[in-house]
């Protein structure tokens, strides 16, 4: 979609144009384009990654070279390509492609092979190049590569998805999973910082330093610092594979320029030539260098060469001076090509630096959306991905050291495609990412965090859904820090990042929302050509000397490599031209900041939104896409949340899903009062309420402290009915490890499935399962013996749907199911609701309807909301909601509840108490009601209207928990906790306080040992053991009936023995500690 026309057209307000337009539900050519745009930035970001960013990663995979037999074996990637999803050959199907419904339903992975060629020689002497299946990776839905790229609604449909299917997510063992997107520092950029914890890296640090995130073109990060030292010199300081390595900044500058002293110094000083403080560091900074004898060029290399080689995986034969020089290549500045870039970043860094620690530029705030960017789904999978293309070439050699003395003969082609099918593939790790979310890497890619960094993308609702897709996170190191910083809201994410949509506690703060029209930039855009163009602007190269002294002039940075110097005369005319060559339809993301005296191009790649002030002639209000009405300040964060925990409609094709637990509302409505960004994402879709009359009334202290009664006729009716679905998949071939001949199916006359199941050992559809029925049953072939599984869940269900499923190849017996239950949630009491407004409550009662209070007209309300939740809270939104809802109910509107349509001159109560009053209702939403069990008009005028209300997922049923006796634990006998396994709920510390302070000692006796692991023990009163009183052993003589003593061990006597009660935890203590020699007696009264 055209940024420019994007927002332009928008509709002006909400419409019931879904009652009116013809064709509704028809599916239309073409997809919602604004529905599509939500998730674009996940999709663009994949299709890049596997198209010009694999050429790229395996053009940046250095060959791996080892030792066999004396040989000297090089491999490396020539090209790498992969498939869309097909069926393995030799599978049995009609169609060879492999679509994401499938997967869903069948609890498999989405995924495409990944073929690689090789090119392989010995001793330098090309062999040739071998094509080698690398595993499958997975496949992100809606990309390129996907078997969906490109369909129409209606051939959506036909393949078993939504007709407005977004993609943007993967699909792993049948589970949708989103890779999160994540704000890291601003690539190739120097940010001055000051960190007190610096000052603990070793002896005469500062708190100053500058921080820079060097990036590759294939996106390969790493992270490198600059520090200032007390005595005046830098310290260069880089993480290579998690390890961090410190390196005077002198060495650096020497091994990677063939200059003479004088020449760096010269090159240091630019702009501070009259700093003589500076001079003398910088001479002290060279001079360091040469004390270890490092004079020229080849004697650094060599030097850094010998002392990093041991950390350094390199061959061998490799010299100290090529060690130090792919050290050069992976760690320092690793976004610049050459050496001479490299030099030239690392002395304005350096200049840089020396300016912030005497204070003469500010800090930058790496948390403000200047310094961030965002790290796209594809930017991760590229990185991943490089990471394991590089560890396949080193299991490769691994297989060859281990295996190669079984290889006869030379090293052949047939050989090394042998050794070539023992590496590691990459199908394995690549799920293990996206299942756990875990990143486990060797080099930590760059990145702060190796944990979180998948969601399950759960269908609880449309809202729900599309909030994984919107939101970036900061990062999970920063959840642990004490500092607040982070977690504030900057005047300049103003339009990018929603200032309402962040959860509350730990993640407050930290995980944003992009507004709605907020985008990510996705493809690099090639900036070769720009340096020319600058210099035909008046900007001097970097090695020129310009017009005037360098104290007097900017320099130019351009993708993190110096361009050179402009004029300061001549900047704000340079910066003004490239504003106006940057005015094309669409904004390219370039971002022009003038920062510590610096003009920087900088173009972003997954930087949020360019800078759009150039081209747009409007502004678009910064809030999301969570539809609320009327904001209201906190509770406005409270609905962010609470609309994203609502039983909705969350799709369309239940039939063809099999999640693990669905909620379905069955009788959603399209909210009269709403922002017209609900109609342009076509919300009505996905609905997830009810329209509810509400009426503001203190009546019967049954809706005291958030409780609210409802109509029990409207129950009756169906308002706010649903249902969960719940998915159980049965595999035999897990179930019965080792067992092949199981399969589904019953035995004739078997008295244990009664006639409850069918011939296939499954449920009959639609049929109602309760405790102890028979849920399925399998069958041995050889013996013919049945087996019979029951049905545990105490709540009752219906059988909705069964698929039988098979393996990958098609080839599978009747062994693997998944059966769709249905449970019947109807609200009761305890169930919780929710306004849009933040006020939720709880249903208390289903009072009937003949003695609920009723309008003049005959009306009963559904809902009875009680006056108090107002004032404090102070949701004028919901009163206003309520006045809005009540007149388009009246006049056959819905109206536009978008923030600030209304102002002080116009205001919302005046607009809605017109329309009202047109009606012939009271202007300020109010009526006369009658009570329900006098018949008496109420004397005072109670405020009514219509409320769109939420039905929440948290529900009674799933949280209630009672015990009688059940499980306990096996080591110290008491009751075990937790409510699937039906355990009891702990009696803690405080309520063992709150029972003392009562005075019934009884009752807490009773809890804490009755009820818990009360135990009879012989105890003997002389030597006060627990441990010594045995039963005597008896002779072969006497009988099993023979009543047997308890005799002391220790002492020698049965009639010192007592039986006292103890808890069985204390007996359990006293053995623990006779273990370990120490001897506990018990002094018996």
């Amino acid at each position: 979609m055209d940024f420019s026309t994007k927002w332009t057209n928008l509709p002006k307000g909400p419409s019931l144009k879904n009652l009116t337009e013809r064709g509704f539900g028809i599916p239309k050519e073409t997809q919602h384009a604004a529905v599509q745009d939500l998730t674009r930035a996940h999709i663009e970001s994949f299709d890049q990654a596997v198209t010009e960013g694999l050429s790229r990663v395996v053009q940046g995979i250095p060959p791996f070279e080892f030792k066999f037999r004396n040989d000297r074996i090089s491999l490396a990637f020539v090209e790498a390509t992969i498939h869309s999803p097909l069926a393995a050959k030799g599978s049995i199907c009609r169609d060879l492609r492999v679509f994401p419904a499938e997967c869903r339903g069948r609890r498999c992975s989405y995924k495409g092979k990944l073929v690689a060629d090789i090119s392989w020689s010995v001793n330098d002497i090309p062999k040739g190049i071998i094509k080698q299946s690398l595993g499958q990776v997975p496949i992100m839905v809606k990309s390129k590569l996907c078997n969906l790229h490109g369909l129409s609604p209606k051939e959506l449909v036909e393949h078993h998805e939504e007709a407005e299917e977004m993609g943007g997510y993967f699909i792993v063992n049948g589970i949708e999973k989103v890779i999160r997107m994540l704000i890291m520092p601003r690539r190739n950029y120097p940010i001055a910082m000051s960190r007190p914890k610096w000052k603990s890296r070793g002896q005469g640090y500062t708190q100053y330093g500058i921080s820079m995130r060097c990036v590759k073109q294939e996106h390969t990060a790493i992270n490198m610092n600059l520090h200032y030292l007390d005595n005046g010199t830098v310290m260069l300081n880089f993480i290579y594979q998690k390890e961090l390595f410190f390196l005077p900044l002198g060495f650096a500058l020497k091994a990677l320029v063939d200059f003479t002293d004088f020449q760096i110094y010269q090159e240091l000083i630019k702009g501070r030539e009259d700093d003589s403080f500076f001079k003398s560091c910088v001479s002290e900074m060279l001079r360091i260098v040469m004390e270890e004898g490092c004079t020229t060029r080849s004697k650094v290399l060599n030097y850094l060469g010998e002392r990093f080689r041991v950390k350094m995986n390199l061959p061998e034969w490799y010299t100290n001076e090529q060690c130090a020089n792919f050290l050069l290549d992976e760690c320092i500045c690793i976004h610049l090509k050459s050496d001479m870039e490299k030099f030239y970043l690392l002395c304005l860094m350096t200049r840089k630096l020396f300016t912030f620690a005497k204070q003469e530029c500010m800090e930058e705030n790496p948390d403000s959306l200047m310094c961030q960017e965002v790290l796209t789904p594809g930017q991760l999978y590229l990185m991943f991905l490089k990471e394991r293309l590089t560890a396949w070439l080193v299991s490769v050699k691994i297989a060859v050291d281990k295996r190669g003395s079984r290889l006869s003969g030379a090293v052949t082609a047939e050989n090394m495609v042998k050794m070539f099918n023992l590496g590691t593939d990459l199908t394995k790790p690549f799920e293990y990412l996206l299942a756990t979310g875990n990143l486990s890497s060797k080099t930590g890619l760059g990145m702060l965090q190796n944990t979180g960094l998948c969601v399950v993308a759960d269908k609880l609702n449309f809202i729900r859904y599309l909030s994984h897709f919107r939101c970036v996170h900061r990062g999970a190191a920063f959840a642990k820090m004490r500092t607040t910083s982070v977690r504030k809201l900057l005047p300049e994410s103003w339009g990018f990042l929603c200032p309402v949509h962040t959860p509350d506690g730990e993640p407050c703060g930290l995980m944003n929302h992009m507004t709605a029209s907020c985008e990510i930039v996705g493809p690099a855009l090639p900036t070769t050509t720009l340096p020319a163009l600058l210099c035909s602007l008046g900007v001097t190269p970097v090695d020129g000397s310009p017009g005037q002294a360098f104290s007097d002039c900017y320099h130019v940075v351009l993708d993190g490599a110096m361009v050179g110097w402009v004029e300061a005369e001549l900047a704000p005319i340079l910066v003004d031209s490239l504003r106006r060559f940057k005015l094309v339809p669409r904004p390219v993301p370039v971002h022009y900041t003038l920062s510590h005296g610096a003009a920087r191009p900088q173009p972003g790649s997954g930087q949020a939104g360019a800078d759009r002030a150039a081209t747009n002639d409007f502004c678009h209000s910064g809030r999301d896409h969570t539809p609320g009405a009327f904001p209201s300040h906190p509770r406005n964060m409270y609905q962010c949340q609470m609309g994203k925990q609502t039983m909705g409609f969350p799709l369309h094709s239940y039939r063809d899903r099999s999640d693990n637990k669905l909620y379905r509302l069955q009788t959603p409505q399209s909210p009269l009062v709403r922002p017209y960004m609900y109609d342009h994402y076509n919300m009505d879709n996905y609905p997830i309420g009810t329209n509810a009359i509400v009426a503001v009334i203190s009546y019967t202290g049954y809706d005291m402290e958030d409780a609210m009664i409802v109509n029990k006729s409207s129950w009756e009716r169906g308002f706010a009915h649903g249902c969960i679905y719940k998915t159980e998949l049965v595999d035999l071939a897990d179930k019965m490890k080792g067992e092949d001949n199981m399969v589904f199916g019953t035995k004739p006359g078997d008295p244990k499935v009664n006639d409850r199941l069918d011939a296939d050992g499954l449920p009959p559809i639609g049929s109602v399962l309760h405790y102890g029925d028979p849920f399925y049953s399998y069958i041995n072939l050889n013996t013919g013996q049945s087996y019979v599984t029951f049905y545990k869940s105490q709540e009752s269900c219906v059988v909705d749907n069964i698929k039988i499923c098979s393996n990958d190849t098609g080839s599978g017996r009747f062994k693997r199911i998944c059966i769709t239950m249905r449970v019947p949630r109807n609200p009761t009491i305890g169930d919780k609701f929710a306004s849009r407004h933040g006020q939720k409550g709880i249903l208390s009662r289903l009072w009937p309807a003949e003695d609920m209070p009723f309008t003049e007209s005959g009306m009963c309300p559904d809902i009875l909301f009680n006056p108090h939740g107002f004032p404090s809270r102070m949701t004028i939104g919901m009163l206003i909601e309520s006045m809005a809802g009540k007149s388009g109910a009246l006049h056959g509107l819905s109206h536009d509840a978008t923030p600030f349509t209304f102002s002080e001159e116009s205001s919302a109560l005046e607009y809605f108490g017109d329309l009202l009053r047109a009606a012939g209702y009271n202007h300020y939403g109010t009526e006369r009601l009658y009570s329900g069990l006098s018949g008496v008009e109420l004397e005072a005028d109670i405020f009514i209207g219509v409320v769109y209300y939420q039905r929440l997922r948290h529900m009674v049923s799933d949280k209630f928990q009672v015990r009688t006796t059940g499980a306990r634990d096996k080591v110290t006998n008491q009751p075990v906790g937790g409510r699937n396994i039906q355990g009891g709920i702990r009696f803690g510390e405080m309520e063992r306080d709150a029972l003392l302070a009562h005075g019934s000692s009884f009752l807490l006796h009773d809890r804490l040992f009755n009820c818990s692991d009360r135990s009879v023990a012989q105890v003997c009163i002389d030597c006060g053991s627990l441990l010594s009183p045995l039963l005597e052993k008896p002779p072969p003589s006497w009988s099993a009936m023979r009543h047997r003593k308890t005799v002391c061990t220790l002492c020698g006597k049965s009639d010192s023995i007592d039986t006292v009660s103890v808890p069985y935890v204390f007996r359990y203590f006293v053995a623990e500690l006779a273990a370990m020699n120490i001897k506990v007696k018990l002094e018996v009264k």
